[in-house]
């Protein structure tokens, strides 16, 4: 990759964003991370991440909340979001996309399908 596509990881597992950002970084990418959906919302707005992995179920504002703002935000309506969440219930999947999610992962998750679901919201 010639510039780094930077990607925004909003999850309040610490353990599992740290994973994320060393496998993510690994691969070449530059990672912002929140904890929470008020800090997820902000940082997405002012560090311009290409890309933004959300999970739902956050302190603050949920993903669902996060996703939709973001998604009606002239400045950031195209920004790809994956939805990445423990909840795989179909009507859960339903809402994402209702919201305006681009994909739906749920966890526990194949790192290998994130990736490749990155790079295809990327276009790489």
């Amino acid at each position: 990759m010639s510039e780094k596509k930077r990607i925004l990881i909003v999850d309040d597992e610490d353990d599992l964003r740290s994973m994320l950002k060393f496998r993510l970084e690994a691969t070449g990418y530059e990672v912002d991370e929140a904890a929470d959906g008020q800090e997820g919302l902000d940082k997405a707005r002012t560090a311009w991440p290409d890309l933004v992995i959300l999970d739902l179920m956050l302190p603050k504002i949920d993903g669902f909340k996060v996703c939709r703002m973001l998604k009606f935000d002239e400045k950031h309506k195209h920004k790809p979001i994956i939805m990445f969440t423990a909840r795989a219930q179909e009507k859960d999947k339903m809402i994402g996309k209702e919201m305006g999610a681009d994909a739906y992962i749920t966890k526990p998750f194949e790192p290998d399908v994130l990736l490749a679901k990155i790079k295809a919201l990327l276009g790489l």
